[in-house]
């Protein structure tokens, strides 16, 4: 396999379709359970306490830019209240999409700056172990990355299929290869963002899953374009190379050869189990696109059929300069 890698690192379901497939335990058992939230619940509330101010996402499309937090307790307060609207059922359009923006920045920002960690895991309570499984996972697929160029690709950014179609596609994988749901989603979500990368990798990879066409002839059936086919295939490609008998971590690796992807897979799918419904604002995260000059936003509606100079692209769209910062 090769991958685009993208290192990210919108939703148009049902609400109630929605929310019914992201129930823990979904179609492995039939029992409808209330989701776990890794410990204290009230730590992911988006209500905030009497004489401490309302923090909104400064992450666009509320915000024209985003908004670094300056301090380890403002970012650990903000992402609290972003886990928390993402958390909400209740809570709609522009406002969610801007709180998962804002957790998929944030928490950039955190896996860059250290020295912050032990005081935001600390501050964070019950979200605690969720934050250091998002951190472990950025560290972790940063280290993939050896080499960083000036030039955006030239792919198409798209609106992905809707999360309660996704979810059913990774639990008929689950299902009929014996591969955990949550593996697949962390492979879509690392690969393509779900879908939105319309676009090869420098590996000639494609689809949603990215497979090179040898290994789509192999393990493929349909079209590796189709999100339902792609995911089909990965499921069966991950259960061949071990992970139908145990071996997930040696069918990760068989998937892209490098330990740093392996661990970051592996992370964002134990956020997953902790919390199923976590996929909703995992699905509303954004193409972030590491350049020589720091993160760049490829938003859905990005189109471009030949390689762009970074530069270029940042003074035609400078709001989409996230910032500096190549680690």
């Amino acid at each position: 396999m090769a991958a685009a890698l993208v290192l990210l690192l919108g939703a148009g379901a049902c609400a109630g379709d929605e929310q019914d497939a992201l129930q823990p335990g979904g179609d492995r058992t039939g029992e409808r359970r209330g989701p776990e939230h890794g410990g204290d619940a009230s730590a992911a509330s988006p209500s905030t306490p009497a004489g401490h101010e309302v923090v909104e996402p400064t992450a666009p499309p509320l915000a024209e830019r985003f908004v670094p937090a300056g301090t380890a307790g403002e970012l650990a307060r903000r992402l609290t209240r972003a886990h928390g609207l993402v958390s909400d059922p209740g809570t709609r359009g522009d406002l969610l999409a801007a709180a998962a923006f804002e957790t998929q920045l944030l928490y950039r920002q955190l896996a860059r700056t250290p020295e912050w960690q032990g005081e935001v895991f600390f501050r964070m309570r019950g979200l605690r172990p969720v934050a250091e499984l998002h951190v472990e996972a950025r560290r972790s697929l940063r280290s993939v990355l050896t080499t960083l160029t000036d030039q955006l690709p030239a792919w198409a950014v798209v609106e992905p299929p809707p999360v309660h179609e996704l979810i059913r596609y990774y639990r008929e994988g689950e299902r009929v290869h014996g591969v955990e749901w949550e593996v697949l989603a962390a492979i879509n979500l690392v690969e393509t963002g779900f879908g939105k990368i319309d676009g090869l990798s420098s590996a000639g990879a494609q689809g949603p899953m990215q497979f090179i066409p040898s290994t789509w002839a192999a393990y493929g059936e349909g079209d590796v374009e189709d999100p339902h086919d792609a995911i089909l295939g990965a499921a069966n490609y991950l259960a061949a190379s071990g992970a139908a008998s145990g071996d997930v971590q040696g069918a990760l690796y068989a998937y892209n050869n490098h330990p740093g992807y392996v661990a970051g897979i592996s992370a964002y799918a134990e956020i997953l189990r902790r919390d199923p419904a976590a996929l909703r604002g995992l699905h509303a995260w954004q193409i972030i696109y590491l350049s020589t000059i720091g993160d760049i936003w490829l938003p859905v509606g990005y189109r471009e059929t030949e390689p762009v100079p970074v530069r270029t692209y940042v003074r035609q769209h400078p709001e989409h300069h996230l910032g500096p910062a190549t680690s």
